[in-house]
């Protein structure tokens, strides 16, 4: 995972909408695309970049993928920005 990745996976708002609706528990492509107003081919260009970061992980179950939050991630960039403000 690099910093720079990650910060440009979550400037985006939809993106970052996705990993609040992944706080809840893991979701399959089609019930995150129902809390959108845009299409699901657009969906999963967001999901792509967000597992390119790594703020996300797949697994598929039957002809299913769900996602999940990877929350280590979050921490990491939490620490970061941290110790850039010197706490």
């Amino acid at each position: 995972m690099g910093l720079q990745q990650t910060l440009k996976a979550l400037a985006d708002p939809t993106r970052r909408e996705i990993l609040n609706l992944l706080k809840q528990g893991k979701l399959s492509a089609g019930e995150i695309t129902e809390h959108f107003h845009i299409t699901a081919a657009a969906i999963s260009r967001h999901l792509s970049v967000l597992k390119d970061a790594d703020l996300i992980e797949d697994t598929r179950e039957g002809k299913y993928i769900f996602y999940t939050l990877n929350a280590s991630v979050l921490e990491e960039i939490m620490l970061w920005i941290t110790d850039l403000k010197g706490e």
